[in-house]
C-alpha cells in the first residue's frame, strides 16, 4: 500500500498532471488532499492501472478526498509557455483552487515552481510511492480522457476516444491526411519526417540594411 504523507504538516496536497507527451489537447492536472484515514489498497499510479479501476477510484477519490481541483490548459497556452511551463501552471492553478488550502505540496517529478508562502517537495515517481499523488494522477487521467472523448465527436478522423492525443502511428497518418486542427498543439513535432528550415529575408531601410531569419515547420508529404 501506498504511504498517506510525506510530510508532518496537517494538511498536505498531491499534484499531478496528465498528457504532457500528446499532440493534441490540454495538458491536465489535478490536485488532492486525503483525510488521515484514508486508505486504499487500489490505489496507485494511474499508468499502471487499468482503465476499469481507474473509473472505480475516481468517485471514491471524490467523495473521500478533504478537496480536490482539476485545471485543463489549452494547446494555445502550451504553444506560448512550453510544455514543462504549462504543466507546472496547471499544477500551481489546482492548488490556488483547493479549500482548505494546503499546508504543504507534494508533486510528482522533479521540476516545479513554489507556490507563495507554502513549501514544497519533488519526487521522482511520487505517483507510485504517495496517495495523494497517485489520487492526482488517477483525477488528471481520467478527467482528460473524458475531454478527449468530448472532443472526439468534433474531429472523428484523429481517433482521439482512442488514442487520446497521443502520438500513435494512427493518429500521425490522419494529421498528415487531414491536417491540423485548434487542439493540435503546434510547437510540437506532429510528423516523424517534420523538419525545421530557415528561411532569410533582407529588408534595406534609410541608413542601414537588416536581415529576417524565420523558421518554419515543413512537413514533407
Amino acid at each position: 500500500m501506498l504511504k498517506l504523507k510525506y510530510s508532518n504538516h496537517a494538511i498536505e496536497t498531491g499534484t499531478d498532471e496528465a498528457g504532457r507527451g500528446c499532440l493534441a489537447g490540454p495538458v491536465t492536472a489535478a490536485a488532492v488532499i486525503l483525510p488521515d484515514h484514508f486508505s486504499s489498497d487500489l490505489l496507485n499510479d494511474s499508468k499502471q492501472l487499468s482503465e476499469k479501476n481507474r473509473m472505480l477510484l475516481r468517485p471514491i477519490i471524490e467523495s473521500q478526498a478533504l478537496c480536490f481541483s482539476v485545471t485543463h490548459l489549452d494547446p494555445l497556452v502550451i504553444d506560448e509557455i512550453n510544455i514543462l511551463n504549462a504543466s507546472i501552471k496547471a499544477m500551481q492553478q489546482c492548488i490556488a483552487k483547493l479549500n482548505p488550502a494546503p499546508l504543504y505540496i507534494i508533486v510528482d517529478g522533479n521540476r516545479f515552481k513554489p507556490v507563495p508562502n507554502i513549501p514544497h517537495s519533488c519526487i521522482i515517481k511520487g505517483d507510485a510511492e504517495y496517495m495523494s499523488i497517485a489520487a492526482a494522477s488517477v483525477l488528471a487521467k481520467t478527467y482528460r480522457d473524458a475531454y478527449m472523448e468530448q472532443i472526439h465527436e468534433e474531429f472523428p478522423m484523429y481517433n482521439w476516444k482512442q488514442n487520446k492525443g497521443y502520438p500513435t502511428k494512427e493518429h500521425r497518418e490522419a494529421i498528415r491526411k487531414y491536417g491540423t486542427t485548434k487542439y493540435h498543439r503546434m510547437s510540437f513535432r506532429l510528423l516523424p519526417d517534420q523538419l525545421e528550415l530557415e528561411f532569410e529575408s533582407e529588408e534595406t531601410f534609410s541608413d542601414c540594411s537588416v536581415k529576417f531569419i524565420k523558421h518554419d515547420k515543413v512537413a514533407f508529404k
